[in-house]
């Protein structure tokens, strides 16, 4: 249990704060970033506090019958059992101290609020102050250790070629007038992970034509559409290796046109989206090693090329979104549409970057890459991202 931890650097960051000490709490996994951070598995069913402080030794509390969590914990452990028990040794540990804890003013971005209010009145009551984790959560938690990068690295690069196969078997498919469905592609990219060795949570996305204007659309056995020539295909794929400890899954979106003559709309759609897509990784190049930069930056850099091209109104959600050892991380997201999410981007993060428009009833365009931030800037994943658009 946190074996590796930089007590220095968060000692550092806590000062920067103005906080005593980082208090993770959580209760049956409402709180990703507390076990994260301690190094624990599986889920607890009762509460705990970690205060981790800017200087002496971490003091943990702990339910009596899930003490067996904590062994290995560099600190003291101090049990409870009963509420008043849990009250009565938790209040000397946070009296007086200012805390940062997994909170977000007015909600400001969800991915950060995982304290219960009623947690925090708690705390108050005993004399604690409570503020905001954000700059611990991106330095200790959303970063990504050597281990995940390279499966990451292996993940993307796996589903580049197994997203490109499936499309293309898609089209080559309908050319000999077989019928495909968006579950049978789908279940072909399921047995691609298979024999590649990637696990993912849930089966991909994949929308032909007017299912492809839908962000989040799940195609269903016997209510999918089937694949018609001059339609467009909308793939999104996430998944990580199975083997090699910690996973930080890859995520892609791949798109496609059945034919060899888009109309000039779908093309427009597709340079858009890409565009947008390369001027969020251009700003964040640009600024990398000279200011610091933030999600909601490169959200605006993406959204005004689509503004521009007279699709604002249509690119309805973030350009992008953390990801850790959760698809959907705790760290900076790339927004500043759904949120405001102003965290400054560090090396060891990394994140999607996924423009989209979306032509209700008619058709969808979304072109997603990873970006892990190297001390040296950027790198893409995968290696080689999509730019022109797949005719299949």
């Amino acid at each position: 249990m946190l074996d590796g931890f930089d007590f220095a650097a968060l000692g550092e960051t806590l000062e920067g704060l103005g906080a005593d000490g980082w208090l993770l709490y959580d209760f049956h996994g409402l709180n990703p970033v507390a076990t994260r951070v301690l190094g624990m598995h599986g889920m607890g069913t009762r509460r705990f506090f970690v205060l981790l402080p800017r200087s002496g030794r971490p003091v943990a509390v702990a339910h009596r019958i899930e003490l067996a969590s904590f062994d290995g914990f560099p600190g003291d452990v101090r049990p409870y059992a009963a509420w008043r028990e849990l009250h009565a040794v938790l209040g000397p540990v946070v009296a007086g101290k200012t805390l940062a804890m997994e909170v977000s003013p007015r909600d400001g971005v969800p991915y950060l609020d995982r304290v219960p209010h009623g947690v925090v009145q708690l705390l108050e009551g005993f004399g604690a102050r409570v503020v905001p984790s954000a700059p611990l959560v991106t330095r200790f938690a959303a970063r990504w250790s050597a281990q995940e990068l390279v499966g990451h690295r292996r993940a993307a690069e796996a589903l580049a070629a197994i997203a490109q196969e499936a499309l293309r078997w898609a089209g080559a498919e309908l050319a000999r007038g077989s019928e495909v469905r968006e579950t049978t592609v789908q279940r072909r990219v399921m047995e691609a992970f298979a024999r590649a060795g990637l696990v993912t949570d849930h089966p991909p996305i994949v929308g032909f034509q007017a299912n492809s204007a839908n962000p989040h659309y799940e195609p269903r056995e016997g209510a999918d559409r089937r694949l018609a020539s001059g339609d467009v295909l909308l793939l999104d794929l996430w998944a990580g290796p199975a083997a090699g400890g910690g996973t930080v899954f890859a995520d892609q979106t791949w798109m496609a046109f059945a034919g060899r003559t888009p109309d000039a709309e779908v093309r427009r759609v597709w340079e858009t989206v890409r565009a947008a897509r390369d001027a969020a990784v251009g700003r964040l190049r640009e600024r990398w090693g000279r200011e610091a930069v933030t999600g909601a930056e490169l959200d605006d850099a993406a959204r005004a090329v689509i503004a521009e091209a007279d699709y604002g109104e249509v690119f309805m959600h973030r350009t992008g979104h953390s990801i850790d050892r959760d698809l959907h991380g705790s760290g900076p997201h790339l927004d500043n549409f759904e949120t405001a999410d102003d965290r400054e981007l560090l090396a060891g993060i990394g994140f999607s970057v996924e423009p989209g428009i979306y032509l209700a009833a008619r058709f969808g365009m979304r072109s997603e890459i990873n970006v892990y931030l190297q001390e040296s800037g950027p790198e893409v994943t995968p290696a080689a991202p999509q730019v022109d658009l797949l005719l299949v």
